[in-house]
């Protein structure tokens, strides 16, 4: 039983990626959109707004006017189309109270609205604040921006394309909305369509006749889809605004307020799943260090960046989540339904990744975020498959000469320098900012304690360069790993702290109790046999 517990744990990110997988699709999955109204941002806009409303004095009557018809109108539309009216509390969680009904109208395969839910929460809506004026002249009515707790409107909607999805309204002006649509259930109804084959996860794709195909499929899913699903929507849901307000542009435009991203990876044999996230969970504890952020998510960290960079475990039951966080947005990682690997980029600024918030840029933000899926999971098979081939070891262990004739020192295990060195580029991976002479001063001389000169770092990136684990760019004094490199810093660091320093430190108390076990037992067998043979043993 422990010789079988000890194989499963043994599993690797590359023992199960390669060749038991029989599914990995990039795909969006959950998107979040605000609505808002681009010419009622500010006060002033208010006042043009009730100005072409026909109000002759722009008061806070006037909005309340336009809200209470509002109201009217979504009572009036759920009596007409027999539409449920749920009241939402604050400790409720929505999607749960909405399941019923939602299944209830994917039963009658059409769209529709499936219910309205109501609640009171707290919006950043316009208020009116009278002005001091001559008391025989009409009032006159300043607006500006505050939180209030107001009713909002959820139109749970089951729409023939998308699914399950929400609009959020709320009844005070500037009438923000929310938008709330999955990707994956946009993908499977396509699928659905095309004749494609599928068996489904919870929230994905477990298997399809054609993989290649289905990645088309989920390519597809893009603002354009997004746009034709909330126009649609809009012209058949009652609203605050009218069509005349629309042809004067008070009408509303989308912008990303969070969009999740995810790689889905299936195995052919899902009894390896677990003893593989148990143990790439171990060997990723350090997954949030600003170091390693930075290469995943290929954005420069600096002194001022203003983050919280941590790894955090999530667990719930025996599912486990594995968070990293970069400024507002985050990495998860978990399995799904117990028999997929579930890798997602959760953006919540879209700014953390250098895009704007409109929809239309959710194509530059995706490819983004499928890169950084991408990165992290190249890094675990690194960080997990970091052997080095024999003849690369026996190259970078021994003195050998390049193909343009320079000599190419020995980076030797074991040695102080050199381990310093692979510690050094293990900690920058370097993908992002690069190998610098002061970058790796800075490093060196708090790994080894000890001065670390210019002279030594120019020799050092030298010999790493012969020996092929950095590469120069060109027309620059900066450098960065290959792959032998970054196999380099991993295997000697690895080896180095979690094999040879527990052996060495098999005394003490902090070593492992089984290792030290062992080893006492070994001593007392070597010197059991050199007694037997009458030969001295040290006292």
């Amino acid at each position: 039983m422990a010789s079988r517990l000890a194989r499963a744990n043994a599993v690797t990110v590359n023992d199960v990626l390669d060749g038991h997988v029989q599914l990995d699709v990039d795909c969006l999955d959950r998107v979040y959109l605000h609505g808002y109204l681009g010419q009622l941002q500010v006060g002033g806009q208010v006042i043009q707004f009730l100005t072409h409303r026909g109000y002759p004095v722009p008061s806070p009557a006037c909005l309340q006017q336009i809200g209470d018809r509002f109201r009217r109108s979504v009572e009036s539309f759920a009596l007409a189309n027999d539409v449920p009216v749920v009241k939402l509390a604050a400790a409720d969680r929505n999607i749960d109270v909405m399941r019923p009904h939602l299944d209830a109208a994917a039963a009658t395969g059409r769209s529709q609205v499936a219910a309205i839910g109501v609640a009171q929460e707290v919006q950043r809506v316009f208020v009116a604040r009278k002005r001091d004026t001559d008391p025989s002249k009409a009032p006159q009515f300043s607006f500006d921006k505050a939180d209030r707790r107001v009713t909002v409107y959820y139109f749970y909607l089951w729409d023939a394309d998308f699914g399950p999805a929400f609009v959020k309204v709320c009844t005070y002006c500037p009438w923000p909305m929310k938008v709330w649509l999955n990707g994956h259930e946009w993908a499977k109804r396509q699928c659905g369509k095309a004749g494609l084959g599928f068996t489904a996860l919870s929230n994905g794709f477990a298997a399809c006749e054609d993989p290649a195909m289905l990645q088309e499929v989920c390519d597809r899913l893009g603002p354009g889809a997004i746009n034709v699903f909330f126009a649609r929507w809009l012209s058949r849901l009652p609203l605050p605004l009218c069509p005349t307000d629309r042809d004067h542009g008070y009408w509303w435009e989308l912008s990303m307020a969070q969009v999740e991203v995810s790689r889905t990876i299936c195995f052919t044999q899902p009894r390896y799943a677990r003893g593989f996230f148990d143990a790439l969970v171990t060997d990723n504890l350090d997954l949030g260090r600003p170091d390693t952020i930075e290469i995943i998510f290929d954005r420069q960290v600096r002194s001022n960046t203003e983050s919280e960079f941590k790894t955090k475990l999530v667990t719930r039951g025996v599912q486990v989540t594995v968070n990293a966080f970069y400024k507002h947005s985050r990495l998860k990682q978990y399995l799904k339904d117990g028999r997929a690997l579930r890798i997602e980029t959760v953006i919540n600024a879209p700014n953390d990744l250098g895009c704007q918030r409109r929809l239309h840029n959710l194509d530059d933000l995706q490819a983004k975020a499928r890169a950084i899926n991408a990165r992290l999971l190249h890094a675990e098979r690194v960080g997990q498959g970091c052997h080095l081939a024999n003849p690369v070891f026996e190259r970078i262990a021994h003195p050998t000469v390049t193909t343009e004739g320079r000599r190419a020192s020995a980076m030797r295990f074991g040695d102080s320098r050199v381990q310093a060195l692979a510690g050094a580029l293990a900690v920058t991976l370097c993908a992002v900012t690069g190998i610098t002479n002061r970058s790796l001063r800075a490093l060196m001389t708090g790994l080894l304690g000890a001065t670390y000169t210019m002279t030594q770092a120019s020799y050092d990136l030298a010999r790493l360069r012969h020996n092929g684990l950095i590469t120069r760019r060109p027309h620059s004094n900066t450098y960065d790993l290959t792959p032998d490199g970054l196999r380099f810093a991993i295997f000697y660091t690895k080896v180095h702290d979690r094999v040879l320093g527990p052996l060495f430190a098999a005394d003490p108390p902090q070593a492992p109790p089984d290792l030290r076990a062992a080893l006492r037992t070994i001593d007392h067998h070597i010197h059991h046999r050199l007694g037997s043979a009458r030969l001295p043993t040290a006292a």
